[in-house]
């Protein structure tokens, strides 16, 4: 269902780093606050940038596996890097 899921028609102002959204058949993470329009499916604790120190530990096609975890996990995880 999930799948053909268009872009919404109007843009969130901020998205908070770690948001998981999708779009048109793709998924991604947004690594810092910005703008944008792709449904959110939920978040991720982990750190998955740092650009001061030039960390990128997902490339562009890299296949991700999205887990749901519990509330304890989340806290537990909660700004570690990926």
């Amino acid at each position: 269902r999930l799948k053909n899921l268009p872009r919404r028609s109007q843009p969130r102002t901020a998205i908070e780093p770690g948001s998981v959204a999708i779009a048109a058949g793709q998924a991604g993470i947004y690594p810092i606050v910005r703008p944008g329009g792709w449904s959110l499916l939920g978040q991720t604790p982990l750190k998955i940038v740092d650009e001061a120190q030039g960390w990128f530990p997902i490339s562009a096609g890299d296949k991700v596996l999205f887990e749901r975890i519990n509330n304890a996990e989340f806290e537990r995880l909660n700004g570690e890097r990926l």
